[in-house]
Parts: structure tokens; sequence; C-alpha cells
């Protein structure tokens, strides 16, 4: 039961590995069956891309009719997946104790939006507001100066999707190992800060503290694609050999005889002066003859790609990324393979995105509720 990115993003991968998931939406389904170009309504292009491999199932889990699908559902199932608010939930009768009643070894797992032992429990939350609060959106206050601002991407709904997946599969782990369920909460609001301050609570670390947030080489403005004599490059020499190497081929062979530049321990101290030089040298040639020349030397770096770009890139054509598949509302859809290869139990599309409630009557039929 959940809708919008986080929980259908957490879903889609455990459909793609192999779970049955079944989609359960009211009313008019998803909100994003409605976001962006759609050849058929309710088939909007995000919920395309997030909603392969799944069944969909349309109720009302507020009527008696409904509550009794659901309670049917949840009785053959192994995971209860949603996020709803919990008060929510529960006022419909479907919170963890409610739930356990019905299937004791249920692993029920609850995308929310904040932990349950602070006072913003019981606030909503969506992608915008978690960036806002966890300090993130301060990262780019801090690189470019001025306001704050947000990342363009669903960057806390996606990541918080991740530890939604793992999370679940490690309670499925421990079933299989002692045949106990559980209550699993994901809540957005701690997860994302988890994941945000890795490399960024960095001078506030050890204690007493009072040093300055925020890893020096990602908040720096001049960590970007540079530019080229004809376009931009990415590019990331990482030993002192391969720096050498890099200021040998820009004839800037002085700069690593610099002290402030001689150690990673320096190097990060004068990021800022480093990747000034950086730029000056990207300069000097064009990025195919950089790529030529680096990737013979083994230093890493990487062309520029627009959005465009990357639906022709030559790398994920020869391994088959994108797929023009077969709708059956009667529409060709790109899709997406799923990145992650695994030698015995590979991750395949087996079903097409559904519309909304395909699946109702045969999934009513089959619970033993009639046509």
């Amino acid at each position: 039961m959940s809708t919008v990115v986080l929980g259908p993003f957490a879903t889609l991968i455990l459909a793609d590995l192999g779970a049955e998931v079944i989609k359960v939406e009211n009313g008019s389904g998803d909100i994003m069956r409605h976001a962006g170009p759609a050849p058929h309504p309710g088939m909007g292009a995000i919920y395309t891309t997030l909603n392969r491999n799944k069944q969909s199932i349309q109720i009302n889990a507020k009527t008696d009719e409904g509550k009794e699908a659901l309670s049917r559902l949840i009785q053959g199932a192994d995971v209860f997946f949603h996020n709803v608010r919990m008060k929510g939930a529960e006022r419909l009768g479907f919170g963890y104790k409610d739930v356990a009643r019905l299937r004791p070894d249920i692993v029920y797992v609850h995308c929310a939006g904040y932990g349950q032992d602070g006072p913003y429990k019981d606030l909503p939350a969506y992608d915008d507001l978690i960036q806002a609060s966890t300090g993130f959106a301060d990262m780019l206050r801090m690189r470019d100066g001025g306001n704050p601002a947000y990342v363009p991407e669903l960057i806390a709904d996606k990541t918080v999707g991740l530890y939604a997946v793992y999370a679940t599969i490690a309670a499925l782990f421990h079933r299989e190992r002692t045949g106990e369920g559980q209550f699993v909460q994901v809540p957005m609001f701690e997860t994302f800060t988890f994941f945000h301050m890795v490399e960024n609570l960095y001078g506030e670390t050890w204690m007493p503290g009072g040093g300055r947030m925020a890893y020096t080489r990602s908040v720096n403005p001049n960590r970007k694609p540079y530019p080229t004599k004809d376009g931009f490059i990415g590019l990331v020499p990482y030993s002192d050999e391969q720096w050498q190497q890099f200021f040998d081929l820009g004839g800037r062979s002085e700069v690593f005889e610099d002290p402030r530049f001689a150690t990673y321990e320096a190097r990060t101290a004068n990021i800022t002066e480093l990747y000034g030089i950086i730029e000056e040298v990207a300069k000097t040639r064009t990025t195919e003859e950089w790529l030529d020349v680096l990737h013979e030397m083994e230093i890493p770096a990487m062309g520029f790609k627009t959005n465009e770009e990357m639906l022709t890139d030559p790398h994920l054509a020869a391994s088959g990324f994108f797929e023009t598949r077969s709708h059956p509302i009667g529409e060709d859809y790109r899709a997406m393979k799923h990145p992650v290869s695994f030698s015995k139990t590979p991750a395949n599309i087996r079903h097409e995105p559904p519309v909304l409630g395909q699946d109702t009557e045969i999934i009513l039929s089959q619970l033993g509720l009639g046509d």
C-alpha cells in the first residue's frame, strides 16, 4: 500500500528480484499514475517506470468489503509494506498489532516520515521537506553561496527506498532463520540524515567538535565537469602517481612539487586551488584527446553526457540497458534493465506495469471472495 516514489521504488526492486508484489490502490490510484506523459489514462511516465512486475488490485480499505479483501491478502503474504501514516493505518485496523493477529510471522514494513520517538513523529514528509530539514539543501548554499536549494532529483525518496529494500530482506532473512516476523520502520528523516552525514559530519565527528562540517572536496564549487577545448570532462586523478602523470601531461609538472599538493592530506586542505589548476589544464585538449591519453594511463576520467545522450550511450547499448517493450494498452515504452547482475538468480521483467485495478477480479476470486 505505497504510493508516489519511495515505496513503489523499493517494491519495484523486490519485484525485479522475483517477489510477487500486489499493489493495493483505491480511488483513482497512485498519484504518480497522473504525473508526466501518458498515452493511456493512469499510465503516467513515472508510474510506468516504477511499477513493472506488479499486480494492481483496486479496493477501498475503509469499507467492510475492502477490509475483508485486504485481510485475506495479508494472511497469505510474507510482507505487508506501506507508507500510510501509522495513525491512519491503525484507524483502518491495519496497524502492526492488527496485522500480526492475522499473520503472526508477517514482516511489517512501514515507511514513515519521522521516527516515532521524536516530536516530528506525526508530521507528513515528502522529498522536498526531507531535503530541507536534514541539512541536505544547505550543501548547495555552502558550495555556491546565496540561498539553500533542492537537488533536482527525488533523491530522498529513492535513497530511503533503497534502505527499505535492505530492511525488508534482512527481516525476511531473520524470519527464515527463526520463524519470527517483526515490525520494521524506515523513517525518511533519520534515514536520509544518516545517508547525508556519512561524509559531511566531517569536523564534528571527533568530540568535542567545533570543526567545519561538510567534506571539503565534495562541497567545493570547483568540483564539476571541467571545460575542454570542445566540451566537458569528468576526471579524478587519485593516487600520487596519477596526479604527477596528469600534471606532466598538462605541461605543469611543477604543480605536484608544490607542498600544497604533494600529499593527499595537503591536496584535501587546498582543494580549491587544486581544482582551479585542473580546470586550466583541462582546457588544453579536446575531450576525446584527454580520454585517449588518460584511459591509456588508467587515470580515472569520463566524458560529460547530457541526459538525452544517455539514451544512446554505447556502453548501455552493449549491455541492453534500455529496452523497448510493448504494453497491452497498445503502446511501446522504454524500460531500464535491473542494474545488478546475479549469476544464479537474475532479475528480470515478467509483467508490464498494470493499469489501475487490472488484477482485482482474479485476485479476489483466488481469495475466495467471488467474481
